[in-house]
């Protein structure tokens, strides 16, 4: 609340402004900040509202805010800039879709709570409304992803190193060329000691053909929001390790394949419609069908593992890519807390058919591809 207001409201005022109670006790200019909260808590309806009179019948005697860009004026006028963000995102993630125009994109602070909300309400948007949330996304999406990277980026470090060989064409590796001819070295008339590069190393890239190929199978059935948008900002960090090609299939009881889409995680965000039921099956014999050489291979499940068909062919799939010698791994999903929520039953059938389970943030997956590859390239 701005300093000028801090002085002038009683604290019984302040308290009545918190509690949404007794408003009629307020100073006439204390009573916009009233009706600016109830807004927020009570959609024009909330306690204090409702409650002028201490009674909790009836209804306030105030206009009500007609529109989202009146009230996020008031917000900017009662309170600042600052706090009119904080309390439009609140509104958005509460529901109020009137309000995400009157977001800031450069203002707003990113999370995943506010980007689960944004896209929820979105989903249902027509096209010209969404054209208008799309720098609000977007800005979202690559705050967020530029900080999962700077998490990830440890993890993933010496991945993109290229490989030294003694053949040229690439560019020189003066660290390994010196370690190299440590032993042909002279010393010159003035005394300083120089290293005759007799072995020059060079640095190549890896050939495409040693490439790794990562499968994201995500479960995009109801109440995978938060999980889907972690998957797919994942995705596209790991989609910048030069030795690593990686897929997105996105299932519910369909699958699709969005792989051309994991560089930009804002067109795939888009593209997901959350909801439906779950066929893991159908999503893991789709990767097994990509999958060229298993033992570079990684095929990881994204999912809460609530296996709406029968579980056997699930076990099927699992034991069959197992067997070809690719390297899995089941992520459960993930609430909004980062709480683990799956079926812990199944969990433990897909363990003992050859698939490792476990409640991994993204930085935990990223450690596990960083070893793998790791493990070949060293």
């Amino acid at each position: 609340m701005p300093a000028a207001a801090h002085h002038r409201l009683a604290p019984a005022d302040r308290w009545r402004l918190l509690l949404g109670r007794q408003r009629d006790r307020l100073p006439a200019d204390a009573r916009r900040y009233a009706r600016a909260l109830d807004e927020l808590y009570g959609a024009g309806r909330g306690e204090g509202a409702a409650d002028i009179g201490g009674t909790g019948t009836g209804g306030g005697q105030d206009p009500s805010f007609p529109t989202a860009r009146e009230w996020s004026s008031e917000l900017e006028s009662l309170f600042g800039a600052d706090v009119r963000e904080e309390v439009l995102a609140d509104a958005a993630e509460a529901g109020r879709t009137d309000v995400l125009a009157q977001l800031d994109p450069e203002a707003v602070r990113p999370s995943v709570e506010l980007l689960t909300s944004v896209l929820s309400l979105a989903g249902g948007m027509p096209e010209v409304q969404l054209a208008r949330l799309r720098p609000l996304v977007k800005r979202l999406v690559d705050e967020l992803t530029r900080e999962l990277a700077t998490r990830l980026r440890p993890a993933l470090s010496g991945l993109a190193t290229p490989r030294p060989t003694r053949r040229p064409g690439g560019r020189l590796d003066l660290a390994r060329t010196l370690r190299a001819n440590l032993a042909h070295t002279r010393r010159l008339d003035d005394g300083r000691v120089v290293v005759v590069p007799e072995r020059p190393v060079f640095s190549t890239r890896v050939s495409r053909a040693a490439d790794w190929r990562l499968i994201l199978v995500v479960d995009v059935s109801g109440s995978m929001e938060a999980s889907v948008i972690w998957s797919a900002l994942t995705a596209a960090v790991l989609g910048g390790v030069p030795t690593l090609s990686t897929h997105f299939l996105a299932f519910s009881t369909q699958v699709v394949d969005l792989t051309d889409r994991v560089e930009d995680p804002l067109s795939l965000l888009l593209e997901v419609r959350v909801g439906g039921g779950t066929h893991i099956a159908a999503g893991l014999a789709h990767a097994r069908s990509l999958i060229t050489v298993p033992s570079r291979t990684l095929v990881v499940v994204v999912s809460d593992f609530e296996e709406g068909a029968p579980v056997g062919g699930l076990l099927g799939e699992v034991r069959a890519l197992a067997a070809s010698g690719a390297h899995l791994l089941g992520c459960a999903a993930l609430d909004d807390a980062g709480t683990p929520r799956y079926s812990v039953p199944v969990a433990r059938q897909l363990v003992a058919a050859g698939m490792p389970v476990a409640a991994l943030s993204p930085l935990a997956l990223a450690r596990w591809v960083g070893d793998r590859l790791r493990g070949d390239i060293s």
